[in-house]
């Protein structure tokens, strides 16, 4: 028999003109490596998101029962990570792309937690600003900055004592969701309103 080390596969061509030896003592190495590479090219190309496969396809879809969309205008409306700092009290608000301007489901979110904070008047609170992962991480913690103090002066306006708020920018840091897409870039641009007592 044939000991894998000394075998070889010779290829020649008709002409004389190519030959080509190959152990198979590195066959197996090179196919490995070959399928691996294959592998990691397929996993690293993702489908792009863009409007119009969204707008084909919810108007495809719009004979059946379709959710309302997750981002409008650049901003999460869905529900999906909102968790209740109270009953009917949601505990976060979302953000538009590099901005820290609240918007007015923000606004009437915030509307909730003041009145929820009048009627709770021993409750401190920690408001979180975090942005999505695009842009370098000093620009993150200061852009999650501006949306937490965005937060903590509507809170002010309403009534509430800055005595019992305090801030804290997490940047990019702490992602609610890791994915790196329209919707899950717009989940992460939040305040979360956390209680600490």
């Amino acid at each position: 028999m044939y000991d894998n080390r000394v075998f070889k596969f010779v290829l020649t061509i008709k002409n004389g003109s190519f030959a080509m030896i190959f152990n198979l003592k590195y066959l197996r190495r090179y196919s490995l490596i070959i399928m691996l590479s294959l592998v990691l090219a397929a996993c690293a190309t993702a489908p792009k998101e863009t409007s119009s496969t969204s707008t084909s396809t919810s108007s495809s879809s719009s004979s059946s029962d379709v959710s309302k969309p997750q981002v409008v205008d650049g901003v999460y409306v869905g529900t999906d990570t909102v968790e209740m700092l109270a009953v009917k009290v949601p505990d976060r608000i979302f953000f538009a792309y590099d901005s820290y301007s609240l918007t007015s489901d923000a606004q009437d979110t915030l509307v909730k937690q003041a009145k929820w904070l009048k009627a709770n008047g021993s409750v401190t609170i920690s408001i979180e600003g975090h942005a999505d992962e695009r842009g370098t991480r000093e620009y993150n913690l200061a852009l999650g900055d501006r949306r937490a103090n965005a937060a903590k002066d509507f809170l002010m306006a309403q009534g509430i004592s800055s005595n019992r708020i305090t801030t804290i920018s997490f940047g990019k840091e702490r992602p609610v969701n890791a994915a790196s897409n329209n919707t899950a870039w717009a989940q992460n641009r939040r305040s979360v309103t956390e209680r600490t007592n």
